[in-house]
């Protein structure tokens, strides 16, 4: 247990030397092209400064695991992907056993005893990856609401301890805490006791100027008057009852696309409207979007 806490110590002196206060966090999501406000940089700082999982939740699109990656980056991690899905198990989160190698190990030994459940035997899966090393990685668990309750209340018993028991090898737990960020479209509410564990923020769509500074910062060679054309018509977009509106990597890549038409030869705004395809991708909202997209283009370009 001292042997815990003293790296538990070691791994929060290097994070408040990295992110020591909101303001250093955004500066270093900044570094990674990503740009945080002050709400998102704060409950960034507060997860890893109180070592407590950090639940980002929002429409698709609106940055949620990209604010993911840039943390990792900015601490310098690996970052591990749990991608959740329905019907997700233990043994896609946890660990497997790679049972025909301990077959072959066992055909191999003739006579003699072999242990078929040493660390060659164990395939490590993303929330056993983290645990290995949690100093060096952090974990993602992606679209938490995709999965079912059974695999939530699994994944709460993992963050309650940080450690997995493994039945034939005993009980395996994390020398530190390590970071972790939880992302949820809210296609279903998560368990209370999921959400009292973490420190919460809610990504709602920027407004016009900060979408534009980050289709600035992400895009390619997008004029700024482009840029802030493009998040003044997708913010116009988004306000129609649109089955699937667009987030801000589409919004990035409509300016991109429309870009390369125009210095192709279509003028202003007929190169918005060819390159509607990499913004709206959903037959009926192209349908109900047609005949407003030359006014909407129209006034955004002023």
């Amino acid at each position: 247990m001292r042997h815990f806490w003293k790296r538990k110590a070691v791994a929060m002196i290097a994070h408040s030397e990295t992110l020591a206060s909101p303001e250093a966090v955004a500066a270093a999501l900044a570094r990674s092209r990503y740009l945080a406000d002050d709400s998102l940089a704060t409950a960034i700082f507060l997860a890893i400064r109180l070592g407590k999982p950090l639940l980002i939740e929002g429409a698709p699109g609106v940055g949620k695991t990209e604010a993911a990656k840039a943390v990792a980056a900015a601490l310098g991690r690996e970052l591990v992907r749990l991608q959740c899905y329905e019907g997700i198990d233990a043994a896609h989160a946890l660990y497997e056993w790679n049972y025909q190698r301990q077959l072959l190990a066992i055909r191999q030994s003739a006579e003699h005893e072999v242990d078929i459940y040493g660390d060659r035997f164990l395939i490590d899966r993303p929330l056993m990856q983290v645990l290995r090393a949690p100093e060096r990685r952090l974990l993602l668990v992606d679209e938490i609401d995709r999965s079912d309750h059974e695999f939530e209340a699994l994944l709460l018993e993992f963050l309650s301890d940080f450690q997995i028991s493994i039945p034939e090898r005993g009980t395996l737990a994390a020398s530190s805490r390590p970071v972790v960020v939880l992302t949820s479209n809210r296609t279903r509410e998560l368990a209370e006791a999921l959400r009292r564990r973490c420190v919460y923020h809610w990504i709602g769509y920027p407004d016009a100027a900060r979408e534009a500074a980050v289709i600035m910062l992400r895009a390619g060679e997008v004029a700024e008057k482009t840029a802030e054309a493009v998040a003044k018509a997708v913010r116009e977009i988004r306000a129609r009852p649109l089955a699937k509106p667009p987030g801000i990597a589409e919004a990035v890549e409509w300016a991109n696309a429309a870009t390369v038409l125009e210095k192709g030869g279509s003028p202003w705004p007929e190169a918005f409207r060819r390159a509607i395809g990499v913004l709206i991708k959903d037959e009926e909202d192209l349908s109900y979007l047609k005949p407003e997209l030359p006014k909407i283009v129209g006034e955004a370009l002023g």
